[in-house]
């Protein structure tokens, strides 16, 4: 018997499984990228559709009491390290930006 949180937590990874599809044929992602992405929904719908296949880990490996305090946790750590990517990233743009304007600068002074 599903859950209402369950059908829609299956929907939503279908339509993102859709979106992803979409984003590899039209080339914005790499075919290791789609791969990736397609693994990660496919996970992410299967864990909707058993909750219950995470018991073992959460319980008897990690420790904890309930796997909402597991999915908590691996989301603010998810969420902390794309924020930490992220900013490494746009950080290595504002310096080679820094370094083409420096350089059309000098350029356009000669």
């Amino acid at each position: 018997m599903f859950l209402g949180i369950q059908v829609l937590g299956v929907l939503f990874g279908l339509f993102m499984l859709y979106l992803t599809f979409l984003n590899g044929k039209r080339k914005e992602f790499t075919s290791k990228e789609s791969i990736f992405w397609i693994l990660i929904w496919a996970i992410f719908i299967f864990i909707s559709t058993l909750p219950s296949s995470l018991d073992f880990l959460v319980r008897d490996i990690i420790g904890l009491s309930r796997p909402l305090d597991f999915f908590i946790i691996a989301g603010f750590m998810f969420l902390i390290g794309s924020i930490y990517y992220t900013y490494t990233i746009v950080r290595k743009n504002q310096n080679r930006i820094e370094e083409i304007v420096r350089k059309l600068a000098i350029e356009k002074r000669k």
